[in-house]
C-alpha cells in the first residue's frame, strides 16, 4: 500500500487547528505522513494522553468485521497523533493485510517472541505511518496454541515481552481470531481494555454470554480486571426490522458496556479492507470512516479523563 496524501484540510483536522493557523511556509498541497508528523511535531501539536493503553478486539463469533474495525481504528488513532502498535494475532493474518501487507512476507511473528524467546523489538515492523508499527501474522501463528501449551506462566508470556517495548507507544491494539485459546488468553491476560464487535443478530448473544464468562472467570482465577469492557454494534443496517430487534435487545441486556456509536453497513469500508487499506484511506467521508471517529470521539475522552484522575490520585501505573 502506498502512502496516503492528505489535504489541508484533513490535516488540519488531524492536528485539531485550522487551515488558516497553519503557517503559510509550511503550507502545501498535498501532505505525506512523514509531512504531517513534522507539522505535527513543529507546532506541537499532539493528542491528550491517556497512559498506556493495550486494547484488545475480540468476539469469540467469527463475522464480526472484527478485523476491519480494529485496523481502521488502530490508523486513525496514529492519524490523530498517537504512537500506535497493532499486533496481528489471526494466523489468517487479515490484520496485516489490512495494512497492506501479505503476511507470508515476513519471516517472523509473535511466535518467535512466545515461542522461541525473541525479543519483541526483532519483530516490529513499519507502516506507511510514522506513529504507526504493526507485528506481521502467517499461517506460522496456528502452532502458537500448541507450543505454548507445556510452558511455564504460559498466561503471561505476551505481557512479558511487551514490557521490552510498550514505553514507546501510547497504544497497543491487539487483533484476535474469533476462538479461545492460550494465545487469546494472553491477549486477555495483556489488555487493559476489551472491544468486543457485534452484529445487531440474535446469534451474537451466544458470543457475548461466553465472552463475559471467560472475562468473570479471570477476575476469579487469575486476578485481572480490566478496566473496560465496549460493546460495539458492527455493520448496522436499519433498515432490517432484525437487526432494530437485536440492538434494543443488546441495549436492555448490556447497557454499561454498549457504545452509543454505532458502525453502519458500509459497501466502502468493507471493500477497503478487502483492497488492503484501512477505511481512513480508502475513502476518509465514508460512513464508515466517519463512524469510527464518532467511536474514538465517546471512547477517547473516557481513557483520557480516567488517567488523568489516575495521575491526580498517584494511583496511575505504566499501564495507564
Amino acid at each position: 500500500m502506498e502512502a496516503p496524501t492528505y489535504s489541508s484540510k484533513q490535516v488540519a483536522e488531524m492536528l485539531g487547528v485550522t487551515p488558516k493557523s497553519i503557517p503559510t511556509e509550511l503550507r502545501k498541497d498535498a501532505y505525506g505522513p512523514e509531512d504531517v508528523w513534522e507539522l505535527r511535531t513543529t507546532l506541537n501539536k499532539f493528542p491528550p494522553t491517556a497512559g498506556l493503553r493495550r486494547q484488545l478486539f475480540l468476539n469469540f463469533k467469527g463475522g464480526t468485521g472484527k478485523t476491519s474495525l480494529s485496523t481502521s481504528y488502530a490508523w486513525r488513532l496514529a492519524e490523530l497523533g498517537y504512537a500506535v502498535l497493532l499486533i496481528d494475532l489471526d494466523s489468517q493474518g487479515h490484520a496485516t493485510k489490512c495494512l497492506g501487507y501479505e503476511g507470508e512476507d515476513f519471516e517472523k511473528t509473535l511466535l518467535d517472541v512466545l515461542v522461541r524467546k525473541t525479543p519483541l523489538a526483532q519483530v516490529v515492523q513499519k507502516s506507511t505511518l510514522p506513529n504507526l508499527d504493526f507485528i506481521p501474522s502467517n499461517l506460522s501463528m496456528s502452532t502458537v496454541d500448541l507450543a505454548l501449551m507445556p510452558m511455564a506462566g504460559r498466561e503471561f508470556k505476551l505481557r512479558n515481552a511487551l514490557k521490552d517495548v510498550e514505553a514507546q507507544y501510547d497504544f497497543i491494539v491487539f487483533d484476535a481470531p474469533p476462538s479461545f485459546g492460550l494465545l487469546n488468553l494472553n491477549a486477555l491476560m495483556a489488555a487493559n481494555d476489551l472491544f468486543v464487535p457485534v452484529l445487531a443478530d440474535f446469534l451474537s448473544f451466544h458470543g457475548l454470554k461466553l465472552l463475559f464468562e471467560t472475562v468473570q472467570s479471570l477476575e476469579e482465577d487469575l486476578n485481572h480486571v480490566l478496566d473496560h469492557v465496549f460493546i460495539v454494534v458492527n455493520s448496522f443496517n436499519a433498515t432490517f426490522k432484525l437487526a432494530k430487534e437485536a440492538l434494543e435487545a443488546l441495549q436492555t441486556h448490556y447497557p454499561e458496556y454498549l457504545l452509543p456509536t454505532i458502525i453502519r453497513q458500509c459497501t466502502k469500508f468493507a471493500q477497503a479492507s478487502s483492497e488492503g487499506r484501512p477505511v481512513f484511506v480508502a475513502d476518509p467521508t465514508s460512513k464508515g470512516a466517519n463512524d469510527i471517529q464518532a467511536m474514538l470521539d465517546n471512547v477517547l475522552p473516557r481513557l483520557v479523563a480516567a488517567h488523568a484522575a489516575a495521575v491526580k490520585a498517584g494511583t496511575a501505573t505504566k499501564a495507564g
